[in-house]
């Protein structure tokens, strides 16, 4: 399958309130230069529309369907529409506006799996936000797994990938409380994580033999125990069996040594063991263009990886920098995977 005939992706609305109407008009108004991949926007049109007026911006909208978005591509941002309770007002959220933000996803991953979109793009939420509302999951990743497995009638370990053009980095765990980390943490764990990590490099993006270079927990990879034993207990017998399943890991790496230049040249991606130790170096060395994609779905997955950005809400002032790179992703994987890989 070629570009020019994959489905469009399916992009989110996100919070409304937040940049991602923002970044989404502005990514839209620069589409022939930036050759933007053709996207169905799911989200609420008037909120697309009245932050476009606001900002002075001139941006068509229209109502779409997934088989009509690309024919409207060229001419005006194709929507389907997902009403809000409330207009959005730049930087002022309202958990009114949560069971719309939730929806919209809902509506994205069901459309993908059925084939009629690509992929699914997710612009940011707030999850403080949703949490007024009883949203149940961590974030985003959770959700998505949740809605996976609901769909599929199989349990899912949702992965988080951290791509951007200098690291690809995975936290084994992801938002729980740095002090839960140690218990969390299991032989089992890391090696689901990995596997899953080496399968997707293989299978969406193309890497026939991925490297996994595994960060130990503890400083300086525990120092032979010294200064714990979970890398000894835990993360080196994953990395056995990890090579004994023939994926090529190798580990566990003292974390403060992994990240300069002549150290990333030698793997393709960074299993790390939670949030911070893989998302720091991340957003250090890519902060503006590294996307944020969800491994181990049966769907593709992107996002930007920064948040809502309240502040630059209606600004003008928002870098569409991330999403552009998350969309541009989304495009590659889809052609990828619905090529035969």
């Amino acid at each position: 399958m070629t570009v020019a005939t994959v489905p469009p992706l399916a992009l989110t609305m996100g919070d409304p309130s937040g940049i991602g109407l923002d970044i989404t008009l502005d990514l839209w108004a620069a589409r022939t230069a930036f050759d933007l991949p053709p996207f169905l926007f799911i989200g609420d049109p008037q909120a697309l529309t009245r932050r476009a007026h606001e900002r002075g911006l001139k941006a068509a909208v229209a109502d779409a369907t997934p088989e009509t978005a690309r024919g409207q591509f060229s001419t005006a941002i194709p929507v389907l529409p997902v009403p809000l309770a409330e207009p959005a007002v730049a930087g002022a959220p309202s958990s009114r506006n949560a069971q719309a933000i939730i929806g919209a996803i809902e509506s994205a991953v069901q459309l993908t799996l059925a084939g009629r979109t690509s992929a699914v793009v997710t612009n940011p939420i707030a999850k403080s936000v949703l949490y007024e509302a009883g949203f149940p999951f961590p974030g985003h990743t959770e959700f998505l797994a949740d809605l996976a497995a609901r769909a599929t009638g199989k349990p899912v370990l949702p992965v988080m990938l951290l791509a951007g053009p200098k690291l690809r980095s995975v936290p084994v765990t992801i938002h729980i409380p740095l002090k839960d980390v140690p218990a969390t943490l299991t032989e089992e764990l890391v090696y689901e994580t990995a596997m899953i990590t080496a399968n997707d490099l293989k299978r969406r993006f193309g890497i026939a033999a991925p490297r996994l270079a595994v960060a130990g927990l503890n400083p300086h990879a525990g120092e032979g125990g010294a200064l714990g034993k979970e890398d000894e207990t835990i993360v080196a017998p994953a990395i056995r069996r990890l090579k004994a399943a023939g994926v090529d890991a190798f580990g566990p790496l003292p974390a403060d040594t992994m990240f300069h230049d002549e150290a990333r040249a030698a793997y393709d991606v960074a299993i790390c063991m939670y949030h911070d130790q893989a998302l720091i170096p991340a957003k250090a060395l890519g902060f503006d263009d590294s996307v944020n994609a969800t491994l181990g779905l049966p769907f593709i997955r992107t996002s930007p990886d920064h948040g809502t950005a309240f502040s630059l809400a209606g600004t003008g002032r928002a870098k569409p920098d991330s999403l552009l790179a998350a969309l541009r992703l989304a495009r590659e994987l889809a052609v990828h995977e619905r090529s035969g890989g």
